[in-house]
């Protein structure tokens, strides 16, 4: 079980945006995240008509690595590490380790 999952809200700890929230996207292979509104680079695109996609330069989001993020804890508003137990019917759950409250509910 993956400690940070998509959709999950995370804040950045270390790099260019530290400090910044956002929303997970998608997870990478190789332990990279792509959050969203994190990482941002500028890149030159080239026009396809037949896509009906317009060249010029956009900003894209780029994947970040997965230890310069912690999930967000809505109770402490603070970034927050994240453990996981086992449950008496066996089911995995992610909790938080300030308080031990269940991160899925």
């Amino acid at each position: 079980m993956r400690k940070i999952k998509k959709g999950d809200d995370v804040v950045v700890i270390t790099g260019k945006d530290k400090g910044r929230r956002g929303k997970v996207l998608r997870l990478v292979v190789g332990g990279r995240v792509v959050v969203e509104g994190i990482n941002l680079v500028k890149k030159h695109q080239k026009p396809n008509p037949q896509k009906g996609v317009p060249g010029g330069i956009v900003e894209r989001e780029m994947s970040i690595e997965a230890s310069n993020l912690m999930l967000w804890n809505p109770v402490t508003k603070k970034g927050d590490r994240v453990g996981i137990k086992v449950r008496e019917d066996g089911r995995r759950v992610r909790f938080f380790k300030s308080n031990g409250e269940a991160v899925d509910a």
